[in-house]
């Protein structure tokens, strides 16, 4: 987060998603200005990670940078550009709570006897 923080990431969030998926335990979504700020913004955090961590991460959509996925095992950051973000609405797919389960409708129940 301080990574994003420091590299001007807009509208950062972090969604939990500890025992409620077994992708990762959290996942975080950023936009960038540009194509240039999202990659610039990746690269940064890929090379933040390995230095602190030790580890090295998986980068998709570095070459276009619209949208990247930077998977670090127990946390997934995606940055996109403001549109692309827009278009695909990760944040409201991934929520849990008021936004998603509000619109769910329960089942009807059946008698198991009938």
């Amino acid at each position: 987060m301080a990574s994003l923080d420091d590299d001007q990431a807009e509208e950062v969030i972090s969604i939990p998603l500890a025992g409620k998926s077994s992708i990762a335990d959290h996942m975080v979504i950023a936009s960038g200005r540009s194509t240039r700020q999202v990659a610039s913004m990746a690269a940064k955090l890929a090379e933040k990670i390995k230095a602190d961590f030790g580890r090295s991460v998986r980068i998709e959509g570095l070459p276009t940078a619209d949208w990247v996925l930077i998977d670090a095992n127990d946390v997934i950051v995606h940055l996109f550009r403001p549109e692309v973000r827009t278009f695909y609405n990760l944040e409201r797919m991934w929520q849990f709570g008021d936004t998603v389960s509000s619109s769910l409708k329960p089942l009807p129940q059946t008698d198991p006897e009938a």
